[in-house]
């Protein structure tokens, strides 16, 4: 099973907490974590894209590195690790993207990937005039589909003159090429994995529940369906955070502790900015359900090294199953103990090549 991070461009990562670390982004904090899962064999690295956080007591949110300088920095200084930057489809137009990818491709061959993200947080496009209106909740996956097919055509010929609703390409021209950028998408829904097996090349979805690793299985089932009227090959990867520490008691109270001290205004932030998108099977209903958005309900990992191990492990074992991402509640330690502690530990990381 492959592994990777999912590193930390906005303040806090992803602990809505006022007990939990307490951090800012920066490129060297973000080296340090990339580095280091590239010496103990982790297969990449994800960064998201923030535009407007949630406020609170914490601020969480409100400070963010942009994805796709982040990751041409952490190209250039990484040897062998996957390099994926997120694309807010709003804000950038896919031959940009192409070109950018074709950069970051030149820094480091064959290694880098694109997250297309349709955005849900209409706050986070109306502050700078981009937010269509509410129809794009409803729409969003048409407008994707359009900008993938336009990146589609780059990658591939260098060349695009696609026209449809949202997107009139002349002659439009990208030289160099990106070579074998994969392409990305983290929805869930029926609509998100209906474009995912058409446009993508890997899926990522949440885990759910505490110490529940196997609770996501029904995502790949219905990944595995929209897969089957395609025809195409797209790989699942499932995002956990992990608690670990060296019992299960001492990881469960750090868990409690960060539970207790949830930010509730930046909470309930989050709840008002995902109320506009309805659809009941989202990865936004599960990210901003209140009642455990302490770590946007991303599936939770809490034990020892050894359990942590073990419970990977089960993840491994749910049918097309490609691989993990991880999260950390204290990324630089996490990432150390996950490569020292956990990695060593699990079966389906045996023969795992560590560097240094």
């Amino acid at each position: 099973m492959e592994v990777g991070v999912f590193i930390p461009i906005g303040n806090n990562g992803w602990l809505i907490s006022e007990n939990a670390p307490q951090y800012m982004p920066s490129f060297a904090l973000n080296k340090r974590i990339t580095q280091a899962a590239d010496r103990y064999g982790l297969d990449f690295a994800l960064s998201m894209i923030k535009l407007r956080g949630f406020g609170g007591k914490t601020q969480f949110w409100e400070h963010n590195l942009e994805s796709f300088t982040l990751m041409a920095g952490l190209a250039a200084v990484t040897e062998r690790i996957k390099i994926f930057a997120t694309a807010a489809t709003l804000t950038l137009p896919p031959a940009i993207v192409a070109r950018m990818a074709a950069t970051i491709d030149s820094i480091a061959p064959g290694r880098f990937g694109i997250n297309l993200v349709t955005g849900w947080a209409e706050a986070e496009y109306s502050q700078m005039g981009l937010w269509p209106g509410d129809s794009h909740y409803t729409k969003r996956y048409d407008y994707l589909a359009e900008y993938a097919q336009v990146l589609r055509d780059l990658f591939d010929t260098g060349v695009s003159n696609f026209k449809g609703d949202y997107f009139q390409m002349t002659d439009c021209r990208v030289s160099p090429k990106a070579s074998g950028t994969k392409i990305i998408c983290a929805g869930s829904s029926t609509e998100g994995l209906a474009f995912t097996a058409q446009y993508a090349d890997y899926s990522f979805a949440l885990g759910k529940g505490t110490n529940t690793p196997t609770a996501f299985a029904d995502v790949n089932e219905r990944l595995r369906a929209a897969k089957a009227k395609t025809g195409r090959d797209v790989a699942a990867y499932i995002l956990f955070m992990v608690i670990a520490d060296d019992t299960d008691e001492k990881a469960m109270a750090k868990w409690q502790s960060y539970r207790e001290g949830v930010d509730r205004e930046a909470v309930q932030w989050l709840v008002g900015q995902a109320s506009g998108n309805t659809a009941e099977d989202t990865n936004t209903k599960q990210l901003a359900a209140e009642q455990a958005a302490v770590n946007l309900n991303m599936g939770t990992l809490v034990g020892s090294y050894e359990s942590i191990a073990r419970m990977l492990d089960e993840v491994a074992t749910v049918t097309d199953t490609a691989g993990v991402l991880l999260t950390f509640d204290d990324f630089e330690a996490g990432i150390e103990a996950f490569g020292t502690k956990i990695q060593p530990l699990m079966k389906c990381r045996q023969g795992v090549k560590v560097t240094g």
